[in-house]
């Protein structure tokens, strides 16, 4: 488990900007400590440093997993968020969207919001960018990109997408390999 160099801290902290803005520097200098990003086989970490000191007496063939994976870095260097981010998205979001409960479990099975699903969205949201999709009952589903502006969507067709699908917790069950 290593740091991570300076182009993989900026594809990152620029990833999770779209999500949480400038609440960056809350999700490292935490009141309960401080927290850091580590990279392991590909997947990016997120783990208190207090835990991270005591991991360095595993060796990195035996360390598995530690902290919460929060993404994945491409082949291509890019970065991936993965459903493990999504309770630290859904602590720092700036823009939420609620779908109402004839819409969960399409979303769930991976598809976009759409319009006829939509109860609820943050006002002021701008377009193509990350929010976090709620139930009804304020439980985290996952997370996507708004496809239309909260004005824009007023006076949109029910057929169409308000927010595109990026990730859900149908993946635990449906990508169970591959997290």
């Amino acid at each position: 488990m290593r740091p991570l160099t300076e182009e993989e801290t900026k594809a990152v902290f620029e990833k999770l900007y779209k999500f949480i803005g400038k609440d960056i520097k809350s999700l490292i200098e935490r009141p309960d400590g401080l927290y850091c990003f580590r990279l392991q086989k590909n997947r990016i970490y997120y783990v208190s440093e207090s835990i991270m000191k005591r991991a360095t007496n595993v060796g990195r063939d035996h360390l598995v997993h530690l902290g919460s994976c929060v993404g994945k870095l491409t082949h291509s260097g890019k970065f991936r968020l993965t459903i493990g981010a999504l309770d630290i998205l859904a602590q720092f979001a700036k823009h939420k969207v609620w779908v109402k409960p004839s819409a969960e479990m399409q979303f769930l099975y991976g598809n976009h919001v759409l319009k006829s699903g939509l109860g609820r969205i943050t006002e002021g949201t701008p377009a193509y960018t990350g929010v976090v999709v709620y139930s009804m009952s304020d439980v985290p589903l996952g997370f996507g990109v708004t496809a239309k502006s909260t004005n824009e969507c007023r006076s949109m067709d029910p057929s169409g997408i308000v927010a595109f699908h990026q990730a859900d917790c149908g993946e635990y069950l449906r990508a169970e390999d591959e997290l």
